[in-house]
C-alpha cells in the first residue's frame, strides 16, 4: 500500500484493567487482515501479550505496537496496560498518538482507570473516544451507561454508533439516520451529533442553517468533527463486543473516516538549542525530527528504540543525531513493529511509528534529527508520576555486582517510572517504582531476562531539610602553612522559599570585595553543605542564599579557601534559621473489596493519612484516595494483603514535602548525631 501522512491514524487503547483492551486489539488486527486467527489472553497467544510474565499473570504489563490497513488508511495501534502499577509505559504511549481510545466495560461501567486515562489524555490535548466493550454480556444496561458517561465527562460525550439486536450488531448514526437500535433512534442520535459538530465551525454552521444538513459534504463533516475532537468539544462513544466481533468493523470505519490524522494533530513543543520554539511541519522532505517513546531490550535483536516521526523521512542508511550529539549514527535497519515481530521497511514518513536496533546512545524521550544547523533539538520532558515505593537491594550471589548494575540500567531504560538510585554514603542501591507489584514484576523480569537474583530490604526514607526563617552567616577561612596561605571571608544571608522551589544562589557583591572568579567556589561550598544537611543529615532544599559581602587577599585567596568559607558561613546561618526536616507525602490509591473499607480506612488513619475521597466501582470494589507520609507505609504491602485476603492493590506517587512532627524530627536528629560525632 502506498500511503501518505494524511492517511495515517495513530491510536492508543487505554482504560481500566480487565475491560478487554487486549481482546479488542486482537479483534481489530483480525478485522483489518493483519492476523489470520484471533488469540485470547487466557491461552496466552495474543499479538500483544507475548512476554512470559504477561502470559503468567494474564494481563498486559507493557505497551505493544501493531499496524493494520483499512480502506485507504494505515492505522497504528498501541495496546496499553490497564493496571496503574504499569502506567509509565501507558503514559509514554500517549506521546506518540493523536487519539486515545478509552475502553469501558459495559458491565462494570466507569471505573477508576477510566477517569484517570480520560484525565491524562485530556491534559495531553489528545482527541478522546470512549469505546464500550462487552455490549452482548448479560446485565449490561447500555443506555444507563451512556447517561453515566455524559454525567461524568460532560454532554460532549455522544454515541456515533449504536448497538442493535441485543448487542449483536452496531449501526452507524453519524452518516446514517434510519434504522432501529436497542435504545434511542438513529435519527435522534444523528441529530445530536450534527448539532454538536456544526457549533464549532462557523462556515459549516452557516451552510447548515442556510441549506440544511444535506448541503454538507462528508469532507466538511469530517473537518468539523475532527476540529471538535481536537478542542474537546466532542467525545465520541462507540460500541463493540471484542469477543464476538460486533462493532469492530464499525469502529475501524469511525477511525478511518473521522479520527484526526497526524497533519491535524497537535505536535509536541520541540525547542532549538537557543531556547526558541521549533515548529514541525509534517513535511516528508524537511529535516528529520523524531521522538523516542519506547525502549525494548530484546534478547535476540538487542536494544530496540521505537520512535514517532514528526517531520522528514527516515530511510535505511540515514545519518541521524541524538539530542545534541555531535557524532551521527547510521540507520542500518529500520523496522515496523507488529507485536513481537519486526518487519523491515525502507522508509518512515511523518506520522509513522518505527524502530531502529542496536544504537546504544539512544535513550527514552530522545530526539532524533539530522539537522547540523541546530546545536540541539530537545523536547520538554513528559510528566510521569514520581515513583516512591522503594526497595534497597544487593545481589544474592557475590561477584554479580556489575551484572546487577547493568541489568538495572537496562530495566530503567524501558520504564520511565522505574528508577535506580545509588547512595554512596550508605553503599546502598535503591530501586523505586509505583507500588510493590511494580517492583516485584521488574525484579522478576531481571531474574528471568538477566539471571540476576537479589536480596531486598526497606531503604532509608528520602527525607529533606529546609529552613523556616531568615538568617545571616559569616565565616573567615584563614590558613598559613609556611608558604602561600589560604584566605577567604564570606558574609551571606539565607531565606526560605516556597515548597518545591529548589535552590537559588544570588550574587549581591558590590565594589569587588570578592572577585567574581571566586563566586562559583562559594556556591560550591554552599551546595556541599546542603547535600549533607544540618539537622539530620538529609539534603537541604527550598531556600535562597545571597552572598552580599566578604574579603579576599590578592596573594592568599584561592578557590579552596572560598569553598570552605562559603560552606561554613552557610552552616552558621542555617542553625539560626529554624532548620526543619521535611518528609515525602505521597498520593495513595488503594483498590479494595467494599467490605474491607472500614479496616483499610482505619489503618490509613493510624498512619497519619488524610482520606481525600473514594470512588465506588461496580463489582463490589472501592478505590480509596488518600495522602500519607511515605515513612508510615514501609510495611503497607503486607498489611494490605492481610486485611483484604490478598485482594487489595495500591499505588503511590509523590505529592509534596511537608514538615515532620517535632517528635519525629527529634528522633531523626538524635539518630544522626552519633554519625556526626564519629566523623
Amino acid at each position: 500500500m502506498t500511503y501518505s501522512t494524511e492517511s495515517i491514524r495513530n491510536i492508543a487503547l487505554a482504560g481500566h484493567a480487565g475491560v478487554g483492551k487486549t481482546t479488542l486489539f486482537e479483534a481489530l488486527l483480525h478485522a483489518g487482515g493483519a492476523i489470520q486467527g484471533v488469540g485470547t489472553v487466557e491461552r496466552g497467544n495474543t499479538v500483544s501479550d507475548t512476554d512470559e510474565q504477561e502470559k503468567a499473570r494474564v494481563h498486559s504489563i507493557d505497551s505493544c505496537v501493531a499496524q493494520i490497513e483499512h480502506g485507504d488508511c494505515r492505522l497504528n495501534l498501541i495496546d496499553t496496560a490497564g493496571y496503574s502499577d504499569y502506567r509509565g509505559a501507558t503514559l509514554a504511549a500517549l506521546a506518540a498518538v493523536e487519539t486515545a481510545v478509552i475502553v469501558v466495560n459495559a458491565i462494570n461501567g466507569i471505573e477508576h482507570g477510566t477517569r484517570r486515562m480520560m484525565k491524562h489524555a485530556g491534559e495531553r490535548g489528545l482527541a478522546r473516544m470512549l469505546v464500550i466493550n462487552k455490549i452482548d454480556f448479560d446485565g449490561a444496561n447500555l443506555a444507563a451507561l451512556v447517561d453515566a458517561l455524559r454525567e461524568e465527562f460532560g454532554s460532549e460525550c455522544l454515541p456515533v454508533n449504536l448497538p442493535a439486536n441485543h448487542g449483536n450488531r452496531v449501526l452507524d448514526c453519524f452518516f446514517h439516520r434510519e434504522g432501529s437500535t436497542d435504545f434511542s433512534s438513529l435519527a435522534e442520535a444523528h441529530q445530536r451529533i450534527i448539532d454538536q459538530v456544526v457549533e464549532i465551525n462557523e462556515t459549516v454552521m452557516g451552510r447548515y442553517l442556510d441549506e440544511g444538513e444535506d448541503a454538507l459534504s462528508p469532507q466538511q463533516l469530517h473537518d468539523a468533527f475532527e476540529e471538535c475532537l481536537r478542542e474537546g468539544h466532542l467525545v465520541p462513544i462507540c460500541f463493540v463486543s471484542a469477543r464476538t466481533g460486533a462493532g469492530v468493523k464499525e469502529l475501524l470505519d469511525v477511525a478511518a473516516r473521522l479520527l484526526p490524522n497526524p497533519v491535524e494533530g497537535n505536535p509536541p513543543p520541540f525547542v532549538r538549542g537557543d531556547g526558541m520554539p521549533l515548529r514541525v511541519s509534517n513535511d516528508p522532505a524537511a529535516h528529520v525530527i523524531a521522538d523516542v517513546f519506547k525502549i525494548i531490550n530484546d534478547p535476540f535483536v538487542g536494544k530496540l528504540s521505537v520512535f514517532r516521526v514528526w517531520q522528514g523521512t527516515i530511510r535505511r542508511d540515514s545519518q541521524l543525531l541524538v539530542d545534541d550529539g555531535r557524532k551521527p549514527f547510521k540507520v542500518g535497519h529500520l523496522f515496523r513493529l507488529q507485536g513481537k515481530s519486526h518487519v523491515e521497511i525502507e522508509a518512515a514518513i511523518p506520522g509513522d511509528l518505527a524502530a531502529v536496533a542496536k544504537v546504544e546512545e539512544i535513550h527514552f524521550d530522545a530526539v532524533l534529527h539530522d539537522s547540523h544547523d541546530e546545536d540541539r533539538i530537545s523536547l520538554a520532558p513528559l510528566a510521569f508520576p514520581t515513583p516512591m515505593y522503594g526497595l534497597a537491594l544487593e545481589p544474592k550471589h557475590k561477584g554479580q555486582e556489575q551484572k546487577l548494575s547493568n541489568a538495572l540500567a537496562r530495566l530503567a531504560e524501558e520504564d520511565p517510572c522505574f528508577r535506580v538510585e545509588h547512595h554512596k554514603e550508605l553503599n546502598e542501591t535503591v530501586v523505586r517504582g509505583l507500588s510493590d507489584l511494580h517492583l516485584k514484576v521488574m525484579l522478576e523480569r531481571m531474574r528471568l531476562r538477566y539471571a540476576v537474583e537479589v536480596e531486598t530490604h526497606p531503604p532509608r526514607i528520602a527525607y529533606r531539610e529546609t529552613i523556616a526563617a531568615h538568617a545571616e552567616g559569616h565565616h573567615r577561612h584563614k590558613k598559613q602553612t609556611g608558604g602561600a596561605g589560604q584566605f577567604g571571608e564570606v558574609f551571606l544571608r539565607i531565606e526560605p522559599l516556597d515548597r518545591g522551589a529548589g535552590f537559588e544562589f544570588v550574587d549581591a557583591i558590590k565594589g569587588g570585595v570578592i572577585p567574581g572568579q571566586f563566586l562559583p567556589a562559594i556556591e560550591k561550598g554552599v551546595r556541599q553543605a546542603m547535600e549533607h544537611g544540618a539537622v539530620a543529615g538529609y539534603p537541604l532544599q527550598d531556600l535562597r542564599v545571597t552572598v552580599y559581602d566578604g574579603k579576599y587577599h590578592a596573594v592568599d585567596s584561592k578557590e579552596v579557601a572560598f569553598i570552605s568559607a562559603g560552606k561554613k558561613a552557610f552552616l552558621d546561618a542555617v542553625v539560626k534559621a529554624r532548620p526543619t526536616v521535611l518528609e515525602p507525602i505521597v498520593n495513595v490509591e488503594v483498590a479494595i473489596p467494599e467490605h474491607n473499607v472500614g479496616d483499610v480506612t482505619g489503618g490509613l488513619a493510624g498512619k497519619r493519612a488524610r482520606i481525600m475521597g473514594t470512588d465506588t466501582q461496580r463489582g463490589g470494589e472501592l478505590v480509596i484516595k488518600a495522602q500519607a507520609p511515605l515513612a508510615e507505609l514501609i510495611d503497607y504491602p503486607t498489611e494490605l494483603k492481610s486485611m483484604t485476603g490478598g485482594r487489595g492493590r495500591y499505588s503511590l506517587d509523590l505529592s509534596h514535602y511537608e514538615a515532620v512532627p517535632p517528635n519525629v524530627q527529634k528522633q531523626l536528629s538524635e539518630a544522626w548525631k552519633p554519625h556526626v560525632e564519629e566523623d
